[in-house]
């Protein structure tokens, strides 16, 4: 078989390892497996790599933004290893791409390539990154200890910087100084906005006039209680409809068992009483000093809720 070229800036090739790492709770010793994505520029072999809690589409489009955005700039295409996350079905002529995934591949002007099944070369570049990660991420990572995926990350970008700035076998220029060279320049501009995916959920309003989304409560209108709403969220906002009428936006809080309220909402025992019994208790707390006036507005803001804000104040006044 002859060699194959690669022109710079067209591909980017991308997959999990087989073999994950681990993070360990600082509070409970719990050991908690993630996964390892690798992606590569087949011309300069410019390699990146992350840890990601799974395999899952959100965490799969997050890893391939980073590693766009670590090369700077965007290729012609991405080609994914029929990873379900990415492909719902394989087709040798036209197979079926994730919406969400494709949404996101548009975002950045990429087309979705996956790789032939039963082509092994379509994915031997980034088969062998893979096992080049476990020769040196993986080597440099035995033996340490990372209590949070930020700083699992961290060390891993260290040890992929030390792993680009190598040289070459039989050359004098590392990858890092290939892809500059030549490959750089090629990838397409970055938009200015990194790519939001929005998800939909169905929810009824409870009697409370609150929705819940991730075991957090969002509140409605109460002319809502009962009826069924549609909840379509990003990382940062959630929109709450009803039919085609636009009821509320919340900014996302994933705080479990927690009350995100809007004051025009006009919940019933949510506002009046309890915000304004708040108002007289930092009023009170002015005469004393502000100080405690500055810590009980933390103590509000921590609570959030009203109620909880109120007895909290109330029990440090008391």
């Amino acid at each position: 078989m002859g060699h194959v070229g690669h022109c710079a800036g067209d591909r980017m090739y991308i997959d999990f390892a087989g073999d994950r790492l681990e993070i360990v709770d600082e509070t409970t010793a719990e050991v908690r497996k993630v996964e390892v994505f690798v992606a590569i520029l087949p011309c300069s072999h410019y390699t990146y790599c992350e840890a990601v809690w799974s395999q899952k589409k959100e965490d799969l489009i997050k890893a391939c933004e980073n590693a766009i955005r670590f090369y700077g700039g965007s290729p012609c295409a991405i080609v994914p290893d029929n990873l379900k996350s990415a492909v719902t079905r394989s087709d040798r002529n036209e197979p079926v791409i994730n919406p969400d995934f494709e949404a996101f591949a548009e975002h950045y002007g990429c087309a979705v390539v996956p790789a032939r099944v039963r082509h092994p070369r379509d994915k031997a570049l980034v088969e062998n990154a893979v096992k080049l990660m476990y020769m040196s991420v993986y080597v440099d990572l035995e033996g340490s200890v990372s209590h949070d995926l930020e700083s699992l990350n961290e060390a891993i970008l260290k040890s992929l910087e030390k792993f680009n700035a190598r040289n070459l076998t039989r050359r004098k220029e590392s990858l890092r100084k290939l892809f500059d060279s030549v490959e750089r320049d090629t990838l397409r501009p970055l938009p200015a906005d990194r790519y939001q995916m929005r998800q939909r959920v169905v929810a009824t309003v409870q009697r409370n006039s609150y929705v819940t989304l991730n075991r957090h409560h969002y509140s409605v209108p109460t002319r809502y209680v009962g009826k069924r709403v549609e909840m379509v969220y990003d990382t940062d906002t959630i929109e709450i409809f009803h039919g085609f009428t636009h009821v509320a936006t919340h900014h996302r809080n994933d705080t479990p068992y927690e009350y995100t309220t809007k004051p025009s909402h006009n919940l019933p025992g949510r506002k009046g009483s309890c915000e304004s019994d708040l108002q007289e208790i930092l009023s009170r707390a002015a005469v004393i000093d502000n100080i405690v006036v500055h810590y009980l507005r933390a103590v509000i803001e921590d609570k959030r809720y009203p109620e909880l804000a109120f007895r909290a104040c109330r029990g440090i006044m008391n």
